[in-house]
């Protein structure tokens, strides 16, 4: 819990009293590789922090191909806030590509949370803002890379995830076939 803690005080000031109530109404978890988080057509009804293991946000092309839109590693939060904070159904699937340890929190604590501590919503919109900030600029580079590039990038932005992912996940993050990055990976080696 002290690493969510740690996580939140980048984006905003809780004192001692404020992470008690917090670390009281975020609960530990598991969720086994190939599990979901949450599922497209419903509603988020919960956050979470990982503590372990990693994790995607994906979703199925018009012709049912699996597209991974970004991965999701330790000590980073999880959930559709969109979906969460609008109570809208998600267009996208949270899943587990390893085993998961996590934290979580769901709606009715979250809320509770909201109205007891004012700087609440603040971090978290600031802890929003800063994930899309990543998530958009991750793309924007990408756009102007070829796939060697794209790859290598991959490999500096998340360290010791490439083998820790299904190469089918990576190379459609990386958007090419998985043949083609097999042979990115081995005229790099």
């Amino acid at each position: 819990m002290d690493e969510m803690i740690t996580a939140m005080l980048r984006y905003g000031n809780l004192n001692v009293q404020q992470t008690d109530l917090i670390k009281s109404r975020f609960t530990e978890t598991t969720l086994k590789k190939g599990a979901y988080f949450s599922e497209a057509e419903k509603i988020a009804n919960r956050v979470g922090f990982v503590n372990e293991g990693v994790m995607r946000v994906c979703y199925y092309n018009n012709k049912g191909e699996d597209i991974t839109r970004c991965f999701i590693p330790h000590n980073r939060f999880v959930g559709d806030m969109n979906s969460f904070y609008n109570q809208i159904a998600t267009s996208e699937y949270v899943e587990a590509l390893t085993d998961c340890s996590l934290l979580i929190i769901d709606r009715e604590d979250f809320n509770d949370l909201a109205a007891t501590i004012i700087s609440w919503n603040d971090i978290f919109t600031r802890i929003t803002s800063s994930s899309l900030m990543r998530k958009v600029q991750e793309k924007n580079v990408m756009i102007a890379q070829d796939a060697t590039e794209r790859y290598l990038g991959f490999l500096k932005d998340y360290p010791g995830m490439a083998n820790r992912v299904p190469l089918s996940a990576l190379a459609s993050y990386l958007g090419i076939t998985q043949s083609s990055l097999s042979r990115i990976r081995k005229s790099l080696s």
